[in-house]
């Protein structure tokens, strides 16, 4: 593997690409993705815990032992985000996982809209990348370590999609196939 980028994901994050038939492909991006204990103790569902313990056993998955600084830290961050008028609230793993996005360089993967507008308003957690599935998906594309349809551009999208019930907003489709039709395949077409 030539990558050595290393992730910490949220459980709702978990849950969506245990659903997706795909959902090996994240491993594509990810030398390792970070599961802390706090995500790993809401996880119920069957399926992401079959998951997760095959993606520990296999060393794609790694639980991530959060120390007392970084639980004060997150704790802090969710009380900030209660503050703040209009702010979507950041619940604990989510928090945790902003914490050690900036602390060791991982990229955070969530779904959760209160943690990415926390990175885009706090100051001092800007500099924490946070990855949604639909920036996972399109990466996949642009530096093709999947084979991209130009035919169909949007096709991994909708596939998951479907496997997941996780709708992306109709904006965010149509930057995914502007980038795969103009830039992927201009010449293929």
């Amino acid at each position: 593997m030539s990558h050595s980028i290393f992730a910490i994901a949220d459980t709702c994050f978990l849950i969506d690409w245990a659903r997706f038939r795909f959902r090996d492909y994240l491993f594509k991006l990810f030398t390792t993705v970070f599961v802390s204990e706090s995500v790993l103790k809401e996880v119920k569902s069957e399926d992401t815990i079959e998951w997760i313990a095959n993606g520990l056993s296999k060393g794609l998955l790694s639980l991530y032992t959060e120390s007392f600084d970084e639980i004060e830290e997150a704790r802090k961050i969710v009380e900030l985000s209660r503050r703040i008028p209009g702010m979507i609230f950041v619940d604990f793993p989510e928090a945790l996982c902003i914490v050690v996005g900036r602390r060791r360089g991982y990229i955070v993967l969530t779904e959760n809209k209160g943690a990415i507008m926390f990175t885009n308003i706090i100051k001092d957690y800007s500099s924490v990348v946070v990855w949604r599935s639909f920036e996972i998906l399109l990466t996949l594309h642009i530096k093709k370590l999947i084979n991209v349809n130009c035919e169909n551009a949007l096709a991994m999208f909708k596939i998951y999609e479907g496997d997941t019930k996780h709708i992306f907003p109709r904006r965010d489709m149509e930057i995914a196939e502007n980038v795969i039709r103009n830039e992927l395949c201009r010449n293929r077409l």
